[in-house]
């Protein structure tokens, strides 16, 4: 296949690409946009204004998980439109195959994943982090209940045994956001519990700004800034309480060989970052997953049974990625494996699939 033709391919690839791109990320917008008003709603000061760049921080880290699906969907829909102006047709019985006029949609599928690695996944992971820093900065704390982040422990000399939990935490769970510490004295019973409306990880201690303390059942005691010593590393914190999600990329590395020069494990950060280092073949995966349904479009006319196929096909392997990422992530599988093992499956079915139907 000429170069003329290869780029009008791929040029009719990106185009369609970028539509759906576009669509979906203000579709998002208005969601997010929406649940954020009403989520928000009861805080002071906090305005449209606000609320509409919170959300729009907070797509770039939604569209990153919908990008597989952008690029299953931009492919079928190439395919189809190519198909039904009978332009691979014509391709075809020039004696172009089914390899050639499908190598500009595998390109573009992998340059769409790695922009996504170098360019949007950092945008997601910063914007993200901000988003969640400024909504916390508008919330009220009035010792609101803990839930959703993990609980860690900790013991030293000086404080013995505590407990810490937060509703919210920042800087990769180096900043906790109405964080709750719980004393444990010496017979397992709970001494002395602080409330804070942050804590920060210094060199040995916590600092705590905005706490009050409650002991035996008394009335809080307004405290105001306080320190809570600690023998936590930052490397553990981070283990414990940060998303791997809302790591960047290219930071990934250095925290998993960190992390496990403390002798922590890290399958969550490793997970994640094998998880994206697949992404590019796994969006090429995608896009022979759309070629098997176009090809039959191609001799048998359009069938809405087949384009509900590929779509069914599309959906059960990114829902396998998931499942196989939570086995990598609790240890039960290698991360790489994990990560890898969904994608080799897929490209081998894609691949077969053309074999079998354009070559025998």
């Amino acid at each position: 296949m000429g170069w003329t033709l290869s780029r009008y391919f791929f040029f009719r690839y990106v185009t369609i690409t970028t539509w759906f791109f576009l669509g979906i990320a203000a579709l998002v917008f208005i969601i997010d946009f929406t649940e954020l008003s009403s989520r928000t709603s009861d805080i002071a000061n906090f305005s449209t204004g606000m609320a509409l760049s919170v959300s729009a921080m907070r797509v770039p880290m939604v569209m990153q998980q919908t990008i597989p699906f952008i690029a299953l969907f931009a492919a079928m829909a190439t395919l189809v439109s190519l198909n039904r102006k009978y332009e691979l047709v014509v391709a075809r019985s020039v004696g172009v195959s089914a390899w050639q006029f499908l190598r500009p949609a595998c390109f573009g599928a992998l340059l769409l994943g790695l922009l996504t690695l170098g360019v949007l996944n950092p945008i997601a992971a910063a914007g993200y982090s901000q988003a969640e820093a400024i909504e916390a900065s508008y919330r009220a704390t009035k010792n609101s209940a803990v839930a959703g982040t993990p609980w860690i422990k900790q013991t030293t000399q000086e404080e013995g045994e505590t407990i810490i939990g937060a509703r919210t935490t920042l800087q990769q769970g180096l900043e906790l956001v109405d964080a709750v510490f719980f004393r444990i004295d010496k017979a397992g019973n709970i001494a002395e519990r602080i409330d804070a409306q942050s804590a920060h990880l210094k060199d040995g201690y916590w600092e705590l700004n905005g706490a009050s303390r409650m002991r035996d059942g008394s009335r809080p005691e307004a405290v105001g800034t306080m320190q809570i010593k600690t023998n936590l590393r930052p490397e553990f914190v981070q283990e414990r309480l940060a998303r791997p999600d809302m790591i960047p990329f290219f930071e990934l590395p250095g925290k998993i060989e960190v992390a496990r020069s403390f002798g922590l494990k890290a399958n969550a950060f490793a997970m994640q970052f094998h998880s994206l280092v697949a992404l590019p073949l796994l969006l090429v995966a995608m896009t022979l997953i759309a070629a098997t349904v176009s090809m039959r479009f191609t001799r048998l006319g359009q069938s809405a049974t087949m384009i509900l196929g590929g779509v069914v096909a599309g959906f059960l392997l990114y829902v396998v990625s998931v499942l196989v990422k939570a086995f990598g992530t609790a240890g039960f599988v290698p991360p790489a494996i994990a990560a890898w093992l969904p994608v080799v499956v897929a490209m081998f079915f894609g691949v077969t699939f053309l074999l079998y139907k354009e070559d025998g």
